[in-house]
């Protein structure tokens, strides 16, 4: 693993102008939230409009923190559904994620609510037998509930390709935190995964080392059956026809 961090400068990158292009949804859906944190550390869950993302409702979600690294669906786009296969309200983040994945998503859950920080994750679904490949983006940005503590997250998961069949779980390319501060200044930590994991297409298996097979040993040749005794009767007649 790697990790860079950035303190406020401004650094463009080409690739994050790609991304721009490829997952529009994303930059949109987090200039909405900026504009509705204004001067603040994080806005509240209650001033959200859905009228104003009508572009991003069917990639958006809002998600409910219930316990330490830990937050399930309140409410979520079609594709969430699309891609899992039914409907994911009512369910943890994790249960779209590999289970090799899902430390990875409990550790930025708990960076976003309790920092509180926003998320950017690159996502790879899992390949196999009518499953192709996928590639998205993850957005996650805390938010206050009328409670005022932050326990809520507005939220997008759009991705490029076909879905095929469901359902469709994801493995963590990179991840980008965002610290937020009262202060203006924010840190960024990028991590990111450099040792790819083996995909699997089709009904492929990795070859198994070659075994030899285990002589079979030689049966005993089958005993003379003992002659039937005279005066029985006979099992079987043998018919001669020279016709």
């Amino acid at each position: 693993m790697s990790n860079e961090v950035n303190n406020g400068h401004n650094v463009v990158s080409i690739m994050g102008m790609i991304d721009d292009i490829r997952f529009p949804v994303v930059g949109q859906l987090e200039a909405y939230w900026e504009e509705l944190r204004r001067d603040r550390v994080v806005p509240p869950r209650s001033e959200v409009d859905p009228r104003r993302i009508e572009n991003c409702l069917e990639y958006a979600f809002i998600l409910e923190r219930i316990a330490p690294g830990l937050a399930r669906f309140r409410l979520a786009g079609t594709h969430l559904n699309d891609l899992i296969g039914m409907e994911v309200r009512g369910m943890p983040l994790t249960s779209l994620f590999t289970p090799d994945a899902r430390k990875d998503v409990t550790e930025v859950l708990e960076d976003v609510f309790s920092n509180p920080a926003t998320a950017l994750l690159d996502l790879s679904a899992e390949r196999g037998f009518g499953k192709p490949a996928i590639d998205g983006k993850l957005l996650l940005l805390p938010m206050k509930s009328d409670f005022g503590d932050v326990t809520r997250a507005l939220g997008c998961l759009v991705t490029q390709g076909q879905i095929g069949r469901t359902p469709r779980r994801f493995e963590i390319g990179q991840k980008r935190v965002t610290q937020l501060s009262d202060t203006g200044v924010m840190t960024t930590h990028v991590v990111k995964t450099e040792t790819p994991r083996p995909v699997a297409s089709g009904f492929a298996e990795e070859p198994g080392n070659f075994v030899a097979a285990t002589p079979r040993p030689q049966q005993p040749s089958e005993p003379e059956r003992p002659e039937r005794p005279k005066g029985g009767r006979p099992h079987l007649y043998v018919v001669k026809s020279d016709d």
